[in-house]
């Protein structure tokens, strides 16, 4: 499958596992939203949480993505995936742009760009190198 077929896929189905690896190598998984902004996967976190520590310290990541139905139609993108905390510029407004991939408009950005520094958010963004699946 070509990753462009893969990420709009994505772009039009949010419901996710992303797979990291622990520390010993076995998987952990995590049911998320994912959307697509720049040619890549884009995922809201929080800095505290298994899946980002595991991205920190290996960036090998797959990602499962399916339809709301679950049966059906599906792409699994692997590729390596970096952390995006908010000591980096911008990180707030990429959050924004995270949110609005996935959900469309907020309600109150101000609230939305308080709650997302109060909660110690990150992107998890993924660059696809291999996808696959069945559409």
């Amino acid at each position: 499958m070509a990753i462009e077929q893969a990420l709009q896929f994505v772009s039009e189905h949010s419901h996710a596992v992303l797979a990291t690896r622990r520390r010993d190598g076995t998987p952990q998984m995590s049911p998320l939203n994912a959307g697509v902004l720049d040619g890549a996967v884009v995922i809201s976190s929080r800095t505290m949480l298994a899946k980002v520590r595991n991205i920190r310290r290996d960036p090998a990541v797959s990602l499962l993505v399916m339809t709301d139905r679950f049966y059906g139609s599906w792409v699994q993108i692997d590729g390596p995936a970096e952390v995006i905390d908010q000591t980096r510029p911008g990180t707030i407004d990429l959050l924004v742009d995270v949110y609005r991939a996935i959900g469309g408009e907020h309600p109150d950005w101000s609230e939305y760009r308080a709650a997302m520094i109060a909660d110690e958010r990150v992107v998890i963004r993924i660059r696809p190198e291999r996808a696959s699946g069945q559409l």
